[in-house]
């Protein structure tokens, strides 16, 4: 079984899976060869896995088949475990713990043990990794459908309902709304035609999270759908996925397609009577579309802009019928919900925050990938235990949680827990889940800048606090970076902040500002020294630093010289060299070649006597 999500396919994860399929073949190794999804340890894609009867299932990771030293890895795990029964222990991450009696093998930690996975809970990711999402028989063999077949045999709507308020179970596409009081609504909603919608427009920076689940467990989100569907009368699902996301559709349409053909969605489903039909709308990726009422302007053909509310979708929705809609992650949970039961889901998190919560780690993080913790889940154990650090050794700084409207959370409050409240009491928000880790070489003025920039280009414009506002926060933040600050700046962008939060119409423009204000909250002092001192501490602001030759330390080796993309540096052998700072486009590259340490980086104002 080979990781063949998008962050597999893009270490080279084809090129393995053609490799062991010509090794397989060459060797007449009678083994299945399968695909599969992220199991969240993107850092060690390319994930092999490798399973003999009666035995457990072996992972082996990052197998780079680009390098000639891993194809003889792939040629060493088939001749020596597939053919000889044998594990290659140097080169295995861990071993799945047996479910169904298969002899473990010795010396080999359990993928559970391993420091990533320990702290975690799978529950939307439970089948992710572990099984070829393109096949409904592998998903039913993981009790698939089982929980739609009792709903439409066993339960009325009211009671699919009530188990879903009874699991605490919030929206985890960002706005945290009880999912159960949700369904309840629409299911109220006096009309002969409702619709069940899936938000899968993914579009945060550094998020993950729901493309991960639509490429591994498709068949989790379509049963999900299902389900509310029937609690809350409605026969017609959408999915709206952004066309970024060309593997996500493609097993989207697989699934559907597979689940028609067997009575799972259609008409009479499982001859019960209840007809549900789920149909796929490519988004063009347009962030503004992950808010409910401009998504539904999308699907009907409309430029993807919000709206007031109310009236509120559950009433007034698609086609100005009543609407359900939820995020990926949401429908996911739906499943193990409803076979295991609400209260064993409300057994996980806090008294607020009920469940599981899946995150995208990345930014400077030593293990970024994708997890699933319970709700409450300390910062200081995602960021170390399971994130292992920062890499290189550096300082944790901060994390950005909840996306380009989240906040920045400082590492003075790393031990913040993990849920709505406390997010949102730290100056963050939960969001559909990315986790930016920033260490101490990262700029907070200039991180605040590049997420502002992006939420204002985002901006529909539809409302002016929005896109007027935005834009002006934008400049004065460009400004700073450029060394152009001045007095009042600060107190300005708090102002501005605020109204914006105030009076933008949608979440987009309501959010917006969180990145400014949270990093201004904790991190003025770099604000200030930016204005005052027209300094960044971080070294990150180019229009505030400048390169500057030690002459003692320079070897004249003439290394930097060469090296040099823009031809700034002068000098050679027997010379010392001399940066020319109207020509240095401060790429750093001089500082990276240099074997003596001998050029260094100073802040503008100090002047180079080189």
């Amino acid at each position: 079984m080979v990781g063949m999500g998008t962050c597999g396919r893009a270490a080279g994860g084809m090129k393995v899976f053609d490799a062991l399929d010509q090794l397989l073949q060459a060797d007449k190794v009678k083994a299945e060869l399968e695909q599969t999804g992220c199991i969240g340890m993107c850092s060690q894609e390319v994930l092999v896995d490798v399973q003999l009867p009666g035995r457990t299932r072996v992972l082996y990771g990052n197998i780079k088949p680009i390098k000639e030293k891993h194809l003889k890895i792939l040629e060493q795990i088939v001749k020596e475990h597939l053919i000889g029964g044998e594990v290659v222990k140097e080169h295995v991450l861990g071993q799945i713990r047996p479910e169904n009696g298969e002899k473990p093998f010795d010396d080999i930690p359990y993928y559970e043990e391993l420091s990533f996975n320990s702290a975690q809970e799978r529950i939307v990711l439970r089948n992710c990794g572990s099984m070829d999402p393109e096949s409904i028989g592998e998903y039913c063999a993981r009790d698939g459908y089982k929980a739609l077949t009792k709903v439409l045999k066993e339960m009325t709507p009211e009671e699919v309902v009530d188990e879903m308020k009874l699991s605490g179970l919030r929206g985890r596409g960002g706005a945290g709304f009880p999912t159960g009081l949700k369904w309840g609504f629409a299911a109220m909603s006096r009309s002969d035609v409702k619709y069940m919608i899936c938000n899968a427009d993914e579009g945060d920076p550094g998020a993950f999270m729901d493309r991960s689940v639509l490429e591994g467990d498709p068949h989790s989100v379509l049963e999900g759908m299902a389900i509310g569907g029937y609690a809350m009368g409605a026969h017609t699902g959408y999915i709206y996925v952004r066309a970024e996301y060309p593997l996500a559709i493609k097993r989207l349409k697989i699934a559907i397609a597979q689940a028609g053909e067997r009575g799972l969605l259609g008409k009479n489903i499982l001859k019960t009577g209840f007809d549900f039909e789920i149909f796929i709308k490519q988004g063009a990726g347009a962030f503004v579309c992950g808010e409910e009422t401009a998504l539904i302007a999308s699907i009907e053909g409309k430029r993807g802009m919000p709206r007031p509310k109310p009236p509120f979708p559950a009433n007034h929705g698609l086609w100005g019928k009543p609407t359900n809609i939820n995020n990926v992650e949401t429908l996911a949970n739906v499943a193990p919900i409803i076979l295991k039961g609400g209260a064993w889901y409300a057994g996980f998190g806090t008294e607020k925050s009920k469940g599981t919560k899946v995150f995208a780690l990345a930014g400077k993080i030593s293990n970024p990938g994708l997890i699933e913790v319970p709700m409450g889940k300390p910062l200081r154990e995602i960021i170390y235990d399971i994130g292992g650090g920062c890499p290189g050794g550096k300082a944790f700084k901060a994390v950005q949680t909840g996306g380009p409207s989240g906040g920045c959370i400082p590492a003075s409050i790393i031990d913040t827990p993990v849920d709505y409240e406390s997010l949102a009491q730290a100056g963050a928000i939960m969001g559909s889940g990315g986790m930016v880790v920033m260490d101490e070489n990262t700029c907070m003025v200039e991180m605040a800048r590049y997420f502002l920039n992006f939420t204002q280009e985002e901006s529909c414009g539809k409302c002016v606090p929005c896109r007027v506002g935005t834009k002006r926060m934008l400049e004065i933040l460009e400004r700073i970076v450029e060394g152009k600050g001045k007095e009042g700046d600060v107190e300005l962008l708090k102002d501005l902040g605020e109204d914006v939060k105030a009076a933008s119409l949608c979440g987009l423009g309501q959010t917006a500002p969180n990145p400014v204000l949270s990093t201004i909250r904790y991190f003025q002092d770099e604000y200030d020294a930016h204005i005052h001192e027209k300094r960044c501490p971080a070294g990150v602001c180019k229009a505030l630093f400048q390169y500057r030759v030690e002459d003692p330390f320079c070897k004249m080796c003439g290394l930097c010289v060469r090296k040099c993309p823009v031809g700034a540096i002068q000098g050679g052998p027997k010379k010392i060299a001399k940066i020319i700072d109207s020509k240095c486009v401060k790429c750093g590259v001089c500082i990276e070649v240099c074997p003596f340490e001998a050029i260094t980086q100073v802040d503008t104002h100090e002047k180079s006597e080189t």
